[in-house]
């Protein structure tokens, strides 16, 4: 990890910082000292990518990042009260509404990855066998085998509940565990449990060494999961850091930050954890 991010500042700095170039001509120029709140989905953050991007950010532009990690729906929520300057969510219909409630300026794709359910390697509902992930949930729940739900209006628990919705199946009893929690703290509560989750690829390919879980079920086109950016409305929120906040999508959109999300888990863990909206790569 600190051979990536060595490479990348040095890479950042050789190429005169494109990123700060495209912004916008409101945006405050790089160097410019500032506070930013950053609210984002608890994944960039387990998945270790703030990791790399925010101190980054940091470095080039001389604005501080204060990250909020919350589910997208709290990260959103902050931004409807303008407590949040920039928000990078996964939750894609509640970000229509926020934008159509007049809460957001700009929302841009940055990266995508998937949804994958993930159990005990013994698989005890058999949810290998379906080829839909509708059929696999309710394998699930007709065998009442635990199951750990994030349960915190997270973008992970939204896509849960419109699968839940979508199989027409409506998740109750002891074997339906609501943990209102971090994704990483849920997959390791159903570790522990021996019991299936949904988990973003992300994070759980970055959690997997400590955990007794397996990919059970993946490739549905429905588990698809596209983060954007959204700049919070300076109009509605005047208190908002804007140009600060244009200056981070920017930075978040740049080729050489692209490249580097593309790049990001492939020394470490043999593959990417999310694939940027440059990338000819694919998860659908």
């Amino acid at each position: 990890m600190d051979r990536f991010r060595w490479t990348l500042i040095a890479l950042l700095l050789i190429g005169g910082l494109p990123w700060a170039s495209g912004c916008s001509q409101s945006a405050e120029p790089a160097g410019t000292v500032g506070t930013l709140t950053l609210a984002t989905t608890t994944s960039t953050r387990d998945s270790g990518l703030l990791d790399v991007l925010v101190p980054l950010f940091e470095t080039e532009s001389g604005i501080d990042v204060k990250v909020v990690a919350v589910g997208s729906g709290q990260a959103l929520e902050l931004g409807r009260r303008g407590d949040a300057d920039v928000l990078l969510t996964h939750a894609p219909a509640a970000e229509v509404q926020f934008m159509d409630d007049g809460h957001g300026d700009q929302r841009d794709p940055v990266m995508h990855n998937d949804f994958v359910l993930v159990g005990p390697e013994t698989d005890p509902a058999e949810v290998g066998n379906e080829t839909a992930a509708i059929e696999a949930f309710r394998r699930i729940a007709g065998s009442e085998t635990p199951f750990i739900s994030r349960g915190d209006d997270s973008g992970t628990h939204m896509k849960e509940r419109s699968i839940w919705e979508s199989a027409e199946v409506d998740p109750q009893g002891e074997w339906y565990v609501r943990a209102g929690a971090s994704m990483a703290e849920a997959l390791r509560m159903a570790s522990e449990k021996r019991a299936y989750t949904l988990s973003d690829r992300g994070t759980f390919l970055a959690q997997r060494k400590r955990l007794d879980l397996a990919i059970l079920f993946d490739g549905d086109p429905l588990l698809h999961n596209p983060y954007t950016v959204i700049v919070v409305r300076s109009e509605k929120h005047p208190d908002v850091n804007h140009d600060a906040a244009v200056q981070f999508s920017e930075f978040l959109r740049s080729p050489r930050v692209q490249t580097a999300i593309d790049e990001f888990g492939v020394e470490r863990f043999g593959q990417p954890l999310f694939f940027s909206e440059r990338s000819p790569a694919s998860d659908d």
